[in-house]
C-alpha cells in the first residue's frame, strides 16, 4: 500500500511539473466550469418549472419525472457533456503537445478540440444517452438496484477513461474512440486505476484541510463582527477551493494524456518516469 501511494505521489509531482511549465492549461477547466454553470442555469430552471407545473395540474408519475422533463434533461445532459468533453479534449491536446516536446498554447489546444467537434458531439450524445438511461434505472429500483447501477456507471467510466486523449490525438469517430480506450486499458494496465485514485486521494485530503482552514477563517471573521473581514474571508475561501479544483482537473487531464501516450507510443515524456507509469496501472492477470 505504501508503494502504491508513493507511485501516485510521484505521478502527481510529474503532472505538476508539466502544469508548471504551461500554466495556460488551467484555463481549460476554468472555462469548462463557467460554461457548465451557464448550461445548468439555462436548463435546471425550466426543468423545475415543468415538474412544479405537473404537480399543480395533479399529474403523478409513479416512476420518475414527467416525459417533457426527461426530454429537457436529455438536452441538458447533451450540452453539458459536450462542453465538458470539448474543453477536456482541448486540455488533452495541449498536454500531448507538451509531452511530445512540441510548442503549445491555449489557442493550439482549443484548435485541436474545434477540429474534433463532430466526434465530440457524437461522444456527448453517447454519454448523455448512457447517463439518462442510468438515471432512469436508478429511479425505478431500490437501494441494492442503485448500488448495482452505480457499479455499471463506474464500469463505463473505466472503459472510457482514455476516450478524450484518443479524440485529441486521432481523427476517429466516437464509437471507435470508445473501442480504442477499452483496447488500451485491457492491453496495458487492466482495470486497477491506482494512479488516478491516488490523485483523487491527495486532492481529497487537500480539500479536507482547506475546508478546515476555511471554517477557521470564517469563524474568526464572524468573531470580529466585521462585514469587511467576513467578505474577505469568504472570498479567500472561494478562490482557494476554486484553485484546488482547477489544479486537480488539470493534473487529471495531463495524467490521462501521459498514460495514453505511453499506451499508444510506449513513451512517457514531460518529466514522467516510464517505470512509474508501468507500475501505476497493473496488467490484468
Amino acid at each position: 500500500m505504501a508503494g502504491k501511494f508513493s507511485r501516485s505521489w510521484g505521478l502527481v509531482k510529474a503532472s505538476a511539473g508539466v502544469l508548471r511549465a504551461d500554466k495556460s492549461l488551467l484555463a481549460f477547466p476554468l472555462l469548462s466550469g463557467l460554461c457548465s454553470l451557464l448550461v445548468a442555469a439555462s436548463f435546471l430552471i425550466p426543468i423545475g418549472v415543468l415538474m412544479i407545473g405537473a404537480e399543480r395540474a395533479g399529474s403523478r408519475y409513479e416512476h420518475g419525472l414527467p416525459p417533457l422533463a426527461y426530454v429537457a434533461l436529455f438536452a441538458f445532459y447533451l450540452l453539458q457533456y459536450f462542453v465538458i468533453i470539448f474543453f477536456n479534449t482541448a486540455l488533452a491536446g495541449a498536454a500531448l503537445q507538451r509531452l511530445r516536446g512540441e510548442p503549445t498554447s491555449f489557442a493550439n489546444g482549443f484548435a485541436v478540440a474545434r477540429s474534433r467537434a463532430g466526434s465530440i458531439l457524437g461522444y456527448a450524445l453517447i454519454s448523455a444517452t448512457v447517463g439518462l438511461f442510468l438515471r432512469a434505472l436508478q429511479e425505478r429500483f431500490g437501494l441494492i438496484g442503485r448500488l448495482v447501477i452505480g457499479l455499471l456507471g463506474l464500469a463505463w467510466t473505466v472503459a472510457t477513461f482514455l476516450v478524450v486523449p484518443v479524440l485529441a490525438s486521432q481523427d476517429v469517430g466516437p464509437v471507435d474512440a470508445v473501442k480504442r480506450s477499452v483496447e488500451l486499458l485491457k492491453r496495458t494496465w487492466g482495470e486497477n486505476l491506482i494512479g488516478s485514485a491516488g490523485i483523487g486521494v491527495v486532492f481529497g485530503l487537500l480539500t479536507f484541510f482547506a475546508l478546515l482552514v476555511s471554517a477557521g477563517l470564517v469563524a474568526g471573521a464572524m468573531a470580529m463582527q466585521s462585514a469587511i473581514a467576513l467578505v474577505a474571508a469568504v472570498a479567500v475561501v472561494v478562490v482557494g477551493l476554486t484553485a484546488l479544483g482547477l489544479i486537480q482537473a488539470s493534473l487529471q487531464g495531463i495524467y490521462a494524456a501521459a498514460l495514453y501516450r505511453y499506451a499508444e507510443e510506449g513513451q512517457a515524456g514531460g518529466g514522467f518516469d516510464q517505470a512509474l507509469l508501468e507500475q501505476a496501472f497493473k496488467p490484468k492477470k
